[in-house]
């Protein structure tokens, strides 16, 4: 068995052996601890972290695993993990704690802060505002444009810029789609009314404050930190750990790194709203404001049928909401490469839960569940057997479309054009350029604002490619591109096609350029 680490504090260890009170109030803390290690374990998790907090204090927080699956560390309540998405609130009570101050409003309009702010229509853009951008409501689809910032050297303000290219998914606050890209023009507004960059405006008035000490916002800080869990993701040939990714330009939607010790702060300060051990970091009102839906999320079938006490979905300014077993549930994840978190808070129940993973599971929001049925009298589901179930029987996107192409393939067919013609520079005004060349005898593919995003190509049928990537990417395999000649039989454009659920490589304009 691997060893764990004792509790944060002295008062968490006696709380899950000794003391009669806690039990009488909420749940068998030594019950929940065996759940969480057995949930590691069956869902094959390197390490994860788990912390609660309960009416102003933590009540549990502690360690499981290890930090690496083959160098071994244990981790504990002070292991750092990405956040990622869940670093949204902390975004949105930035610009609360700037409405606070009366710098602006959550209707002023973004073109008012960001004069270079620019979407594919006038209306949508001169209209859009604050709150538009925190509430996932601009009208571009889901993750659209994500890799515009994923491993590129483009800076946040060059990422927003783009994003003018990029077309919409639904008519503008007529749907929701979840947009980094909006989160990441929040945070520009940052420093346009304060002159501090995001990172240091977080730093200066939320992590200093809250003694939020061990969390750092950039992939960089981690120099020379020993307690960094290191990410991981499932392949092949099993669960491997992969590198930490900077994600520095995308900051303000995802780019912290916590432990649970420091996000136990965090969680007493959302329950107190706005205010913790006597320090007022935003006010009641803003939090208000947050934890109101600004955009309807419909709940499906088979949601109602997994969560028959559920009857709406919505997110606020930064948080996701909806309602649980008659309480409403403020709560966020988050997705970063090799790492899964989830960020939970029941205000009537002064219950808040955060679960940090080195692993691209599930099981961090089987635990949440676990952890709030607990507290909210649940009908003793066993979630993580459920979740763990579901996930076995579930077909991947990668692995379906792959299938539809391996069914349609024509074998024994060969390039219409010698390889030499099919290399050149191609690009589009959203993205930038990408070169094909001819090395050692095949194509090579280079997107060239991301430089690990570089592909061997592999001749597939006709004019298609199969793109083979030199770097281990968590979120995505290998993919197709496809090769469109002209009239005169030269090559116009190509279009790649990488199948996972998050980076939308099929929005990517390749069109030839023409040869100096």
């Amino acid at each position: 068995m691997i060893p764990r680490r004792s509790l944060l504090r002295a008062v968490v260890a006696t709380a899950l052996v000794t003391t009669p009170l806690l039990a009488q109030r909420g749940p068998d803390l030594r019950r929940l601890d065996a759940a969480i290690a057995k949930a590691r374990a069956d869902w094959n998790v390197p390490g994860l972290a788990v912390a609660v907090v309960k009416d102003g204090q933590p009540v549990f927080a502690r360690g499981y695993g290890v930090r690496h699956v083959t160098d071994g560390g244990t981790v504990d309540e002070h292991t750092l993990f990405a956040i990622a998405s869940n670093t949204k609130a902390f975004t949105a009570a930035s610009l609360a704690m700037l409405v606070d101050a009366g710098q602006l409003r959550w209707d002023t309009r973004v073109t008012d802060l960001l004069p270079w702010f620019e979407l594919w229509n006038p209306y949508v853009t001169r209209e859009m505002r604050v709150r538009d951008l925190l509430s996932h409501r601009s009208g571009l689809g889901t993750f659209s444009g994500d890799l515009l910032w994923y491993g590129t050297s483009y800076t946040a303000e060059e990422v927003v810029r783009r994003a003018r290219h990029l077309a919409p998914a639904a008519g503008f606050r007529e749907g929701y789609g979840y947009s980094n890209l909006m989160f990441i023009a929040a945070g520009e507004i940052v420093p346009a009314l304060t002159g501090k960059p995001w990172d240091s405006f977080v730093r200066d008035r939320i992590l200093d404050p809250l003694g939020m000490t061990e969390t750092v916002t950039s992939v960089a800080a981690l120099a020379g930190r020993d307690n960094v869990a290191q990410p991981h993701a499932e392949k092949a040939e099993g669960v491997v750990p992969v590198v930490w990714y900077h994600w520095d330009a995308m900051g303000a939607a995802g780019a912290i790194i916590s432990s649970v010790h420091d996000m136990a702060k965090w969680l007493i300060l959302q329950l107190g709203r706005g205010e913790a051990n006597a320090v007022r970091v935003f006010s009641e009102d803003a939090s208000r404001t947050m934890w109101t839906p600004h955009i309807w999320i419909p709940v499906g079938a088979q949601s109602e049928k997994r969560f028959p006490t559920t009857h709406f979905s919505g997110y606020g300014l930064g948080w996701g909401l909806r309602d649980y077993r008659g309480r409403k549930l403020v709560s966020h994840g988050g997705g970063y490469d090799g790492m899964f978190s989830q960020v939970t808070l029941v205000p009537e129940e002064g219950l808040g839960i955060v679960v940090l993973t080195n692993a691209m599971t599930s099981v961090q929001t089987a635990l949440t569940y676990q952890i709030l049925d607990a507290y909210l009298g649940g009908d003793g589901k066993d979630w993580s057997a459920e979740y763990l179930a579901r996930a076995r029987a579930d077909t991947s996107t990668e692995r379906r479309q792959w299938l539809t192409w391996e069914r349609a393939r024509a074998p024994n067919t060969q390039p219409s054009l010698p390889l030499e013609a099919y290399a050149g520079t191609y690009g589009g005004a959203l993205y930038g350029d990408a070169t094909v060349t001819v090395e050692d005898g095949r194509l090579v593919l280079r997107l060239l604002p991301a430089p690990d995003l570089t592909a061997d190509l592999t001749h597939w049928h006709y004019d298609v490619f199969r793109v083979q990537w030199r770097h281990v990417f968590p979120w995505f395999g290998d993919g197709l591109v496809q090769f469109q000649l002209a009239a005169d039989g030269t090559v116009a454009e190509m279009k790649i096609d990488v199948p996972n659920d998050d980076f939308w490589f099929t929005e990517l304009e390749l069109r030839r350029r023409p040869t100096p």
